[in-house]
């Protein structure tokens, strides 16, 4: 469960460069303090205590609202959205052809972020890094 006033809880790698451009904007923004924020790549973050793996976390942005109930991908950006007032722009989000677009360049961003983010070995692999020592090697999602 979701600590009281939070609507929901955004798991994020905080050790990529453009998922945090996305985070701090939504923390600057989060002035009724609504979010949630989990760092999954500080070295005191346990993935079991979730119920989950790192190795999991890491493949797609993943979130749970107040039920405990968890969503992943472009859900978990339409939430966080809502959270900081902009429904207007999540509406648009849920048009159908736009919805499965976006889920889409989602997918897509999500399998090649490490890459995208210059986080993958010098000979172009892409593994997780040891969870607990983000900056030990490269990483996936």
């Amino acid at each position: 469960m979701l600590p009281a006033g939070k609507l929901v809880e955004v798991f994020y790698d905080g050790d990529c460069p453009l998922c945090m451009r996305e985070i701090r904007m939504l923390m600057r923004k989060d002035r009724a303090s609504h979010i949630e924020f989990t760092n999954i790549a500080a070295a005191e973050f346990e993935a079991e205590r979730y119920g989950t793996t790192y190795a999991d976390l890491m493949t797609r942005i993943r979130g749970r609202l107040p039920d405990g109930s968890w969503i992943e991908g472009v859900e978990v950006f339409r939430q966080l959205y809502s959270a900081i007032g902009w429904r207007k722009l999540v509406a648009i989000t849920r048009v159908p052809g736009l919805s499965h677009l976006l889920a889409l360049g989602y997918r897509l961003f999500a399998a090649n972020r490490l890459r995208l983010t210059g986080r993958c070995a010098p000979d172009g692999s892409c593994a997780l890094p040891a969870h607990g020592h983000p900056s030990s090697g490269p990483a996936a999602n």
